[in-house]
């Protein structure tokens, strides 16, 4: 078992057929252990606060840290986020794409909507196979009505139409959707539209959900038919949860103004330790530079001046100092992919550089296949013009590298750490067992 000698008994569920290696003593099959067994099955009742799942989670930024929650505080949440969020009616058809592996597949496949008696889809596949048009014809076929996806794959997916015409959204019929939903990282602005106007025939209601594997379900998040939406912002915190925009010592700022991203108060699913590492679990998340007492979320963000929304600005890492001016990196990814044209998807890294302390390191897919050569410069030129149009001359990437993906985790997220040791010209040597593309890293390496 690799090191887990703890474990006695392994219960294998025959899936494909294919060969396994079986252990005589520990490992038995499903079938043959359900055979015979009763339909009712009493449930194991425990307190509030009895542990109900670990799931480990930094894949895309570091050493791992096992998250647990509880059964009650936990449980009461995703229910509640589910219905809400969702907007969630007894006729419904629900549709979440995740990893079940990943926290939106415990939360919004597994605990959330079956504790609601929903009806849903559940999906192993990849998005890409055997064609761009998979989800498409799995929301026809099954005529979906609440549609949760990641903007990771909702940028590839635009990628796939607009080189494909056979596998573009209109020739599906989407007609059976009536809301929209994104998860996993900020949507930028030109995926929100096209997502809105291709996807949701410009009718559904986008719920662009702001959350963690350790706040266990939804924390900002449009209500839909109660919360004007806005490409690109989260909106305002579901109701119970106190989110607030503090400076690095703990105090609020303005609106208009960023800072980092906090919870006040308690709330049900909150993360309740990191396993056997309780002392990580105060210095993580519950900082003494911040008092000790706000929960330190990690990310960057900003409340509009007028109404309030909150709009996520990427990890408190990915704050950029180009020549003292601070710059957060998905403004400028944002502004990369706001060249429709050319740019798929797109990560910004910072690197040390002598010059201006850091310098902007930009990698980006496009539309079509991978340039190299005369044409990669070429192109690499245009999109730093149009970054310096877009924002300003100080954000242009000293750096652009072309690839035909990005290195994700199999639940969709960049892995950001990754791309920063590239960038740097460093070997890699950190954990990529989560890493779903290992081969693209030699394609990104710049050299």
């Amino acid at each position: 078992m690799g090191g887990c000698d703890s474990v006695k008994s392994v219960i294998v569920y025959q899936r494909t057929g294919g060969a396994c290696n079986m252990v005589a003593g520990r490992d038995v099959w499903w079938h043959e252990v359900a055979n015979g067994q009763s339909e009712q099955c009493e449930p194991e009742w425990v307190e509030a606060e009895h542990p109900l799942f670990l799931l480990y989670t930094s894949g895309s930024t570091g050493k791992p840290k096992g998250v647990q929650h509880s059964s009650g505080g936990y449980l009461l949440h995703a229910v509640l986020t589910t219905k809400w969020t969702f907007d969630l009616k007894p006729d419904d058809i629900f549709w979440c794409t995740a990893d079940i592996g990943w926290v939106t597949g415990h939360t919004y496949i597994t605990y959330g909507p079956l504790a609601c008696g929903a009806t849903e889809v559940m999906f192993e596949g990849v998005p890409s196979y055997p064609d761009g048009g998979r989800f498409w014809k799995m929301i026809q076929d099954h005529k979906v009505n609440i549609f949760y996806t990641a903007p990771t794959a909702i940028r590839a997916l635009i990628k796939m139409a607009e080189t494909n015409e056979a596998v573009h959204p209109r020739q599906y019929d989407l007609s059976s959707l009536r809301l929209l939903g994104t998860v996993g990282e900020p949507i930028n602005p030109e995926a929100w539209m096209w997502y809105h106007e291709v996807i949701g025939g410009g009718r559904c209601p986008i719920v662009d959900t702001f959350w963690q594997t350790e706040t266990g379900g939804h924390m900002i998040t449009p209500l839909p038919g109660a919360t004007p939406t806005v490409p690109g912002s989260c909106t305002l915190p579901f109701p119970g949860i106190q989110a607030a925009i503090v400076d690095e010592t703990g105090h609020d700022v303005e609106w208009g103004k960023g800072g980092f991203l906090v919870v006040k108060k308690p709330w049900p699913s909150m993360i309740r330790t990191i396993w056997g590492d309780p002392d990580r679990f105060k210095k993580s998340y519950y900082p003494a530079d911040l008092g000790g007492t706000l929960y330190l979320a990690g990310d960057g963000a900003v409340r509009d001046a007028q109404t309030g929304y909150f709009t996520i600005i990427g990890r408190i890492d990915d704050v950029l100092n180009v020549s003292g001016h601070r710059m957060g990196t998905m403004e400028i990814e944002s502004a990369l992919v706001s060249c429709t044209e050319l740019v798929a998807e797109a990560a910004v890294v910072g690197r040390p550089d002598e010059t201006t302390g850091e310098a902007i390191c930009a990698f980006v897919v496009l539309k079509r296949s991978r340039p190299t050569g005369e044409e990669a410069k070429k192109i690499a030129n245009e999109l730093r013009n149009w970054v310096a149009k877009e924002i300003g001359p100080i954000a242009k990437p000293k750096d652009i590298r072309f690839g035909d993906n990005l290195p994700k985790t199999r639940s969709g997220k960049i892995m950001r750490r990754l791309l920063r040791a590239l960038a740097k010209g460093e070997e890699i040597t950190q954990d990529v067992s989560t890493l779903e593309n290992p081969a693209i890293l030699d394609q990104l390496k710049g050299k």
